[in-house]
């Protein structure tokens, strides 16, 4: 499964990221990489809900 994912930059430092098909999925990181990483989590967890 593909999903688009959208990347801020968070003002606080690091960035921020969601995924828009799902309401309320999205996760942060201090660097590109965590983030990319950390997004998988939210995606499954809002999947496997049935959101």
């Amino acid at each position: 499964m593909k999903l688009r994912i959208i990347v801020h930059k968070a003002e606080e430092g690091g960035f921020w990221a969601e995924v828009p098909v799902i309401p309320g999925c999205a996760t942060q990181g201090e660097m590109l990489e965590e983030l990319l990483k950390n997004i998988k989590e939210p995606v499954e967890g809002c999947v496997l809900e049935g959101r």
